[in-house]
């Protein structure tokens, strides 16, 4: 009799142990994207949301019997929104993921509360080479600037360009293109005879644009956050650059998908170096191009693309811990995945986080009667140069 009671007084103790693993087990799996889904930067934030909700329709809301919970928050890309808007997601909604970040200050702004919290923080925006030093939680689905300024400059100086000014946003992401833009092509034998940096808020080009006439350069390199590059060519026109001779090359921001069409004849010929392309030729990209225009009445750029691999990533991950989840868990699963993406086959590198990718060389033709960056040549599987430089 007293051993029945004994054991019948440990039934509850062995059930309250059980339920927690049990409890997180079932509970929702939340993932909380912080976008600039206002200010200048909002073009990101509406790629990135409607690439995240379609691979959600595409593929389902649960993962390993876990119910995907998705948080969307807007930052305005302004570093002190997103950093008090992180910490809130992590300690009040408790997710277990956070994303997004439309530019480096705000993921940087983040990074502090990924590593105290050991949330994992997918970086599908923001494109500064050190980003994923900032913390071992971090890893990126977007692209690094010195990637696609490492193979423009390779084709420039095949390609009989010999003297090149650059112009480039006056921030993080633009000095890296710039300074690895200048540092490849010199090396190929190139000359940078002028360097300029425009305002990264409300710029006129125009100023900019007279100095670069002035140098009678070849070429222009141009560096510019996606949202500006329909402005940049209308005033690029206004100048007359576009019959000056001097060819306009840069990295695929400056003649983005999203505004492609908007900036008209002045884009023909413009030549640049990417990730992707809404013309990349491959079944799955048409599928994705085909269903995210269907849903969204737009058509998919490169930072719609980095959302929807993203999202790819962690649902992945997830299984792979079949739903347990949790930080180094989830970490631990993302770094060395490989798989295929609508740009091509990517992986997330081992040991820097960052994602490997091709980077085509593409060219602004009319296909249909719409504007497209048609590729042409590709430098397959390129890691990040910028990590290469800081060893």
């Amino acid at each position: 009799m007293q051993k029945r009671q004994v054991l019948k007084g440990l039934i509850p103790v062995a059930l309250a142990l059980c339920l927690p693993s049990g409890f997180a087990q079932t509970a929702p799996f939340k993932i909380g994207f912080i976008l600039p889904m206002t200010g200048q930067s909002a073009s990101t934030g509406r790629q990135i949301e409607a690439a995240v909700k379609l691979y959600m329709a595409q593929n389902g809301s649960t993962v390993a019997g876990r119910k995907i919970e998705l948080i969307i928050k807007d930052d305005a890309a302004v570093a002190d929104t997103t950093r008090r808007l992180a910490q809130e997601l992590v300690v009040n909604d408790k997710v277990d993921v956070i994303a997004g970040f439309g530019i480096t200050p705000t993921a940087m702004a983040t990074a502090p509360i990924a590593t105290q919290s050991k949330t994992p923080m997918v970086v599908t925006a923001a494109a500064t080479s050190v980003i994923t030093t900032a913390s071992p939680y971090i890893v990126r689905t977007s692209f690094t600037l010195p990637q696609a300024a490492v193979s423009i400059a390779e084709w420039a100086a095949k390609n009989k360009i010999k003297r090149v000014v650059t112009l480039v946003s006056d921030y993080a992401p633009g000095i890296d293109a710039e300074k690895f833009f200048k540092s490849q092509f010199t090396a190929k034998g190139g000359q940078v005879i002028a360097e300029i940096r425009s305002p990264l808020k409300s710029p006129d080009f125009a100023p900019f644009l007279q100095k670069v006439r002035d140098e009678k350069p070849d070429a222009v390199f141009v560096f510019l956050p996606s949202g500006q590059g329909a402005a940049f060519m209308k005033q690029f026109a206004e100048r007359g650059l576009d019959k000056s001779g001097i060819k306009l090359i840069g990295t695929g921001d400056v003649t983005d998908d999203d505004q492609l069409n908007d900036m008209g004849d002045v884009a023909l010929g413009v030549v640049t170096s990417h990730h992707y392309s809404a013309s990349h030729n491959t079944p799955l990209n048409k599928k994705f191009v085909a269903e995210f225009e269907a849903a969204n009445k737009f058509r998919p750029n490169f930072m719609g693309v980095a959302g929807y691999d993203g999202m790819a990533l962690i649902y992945k991950a997830l299984a792979a811990t079949k739903g347990q989840g949790g930080g180094d868990a989830l970490i631990a699963a993302m770094k060395g995945i490989t798989f295929e993406s609508p740009r091509g086959m990517i992986t997330i590198d081992p040991e820097t986080r960052d994602v490997i990718h091709d980077m085509h060389i593409r060219k602004v033709e009319r296909v249909g009667g719409q504007l497209y960056n048609v590729e042409f040549d590709v430098e397959k599987q390129v890691k990040d140069p910028g990590k290469a430089a800081a060893k």
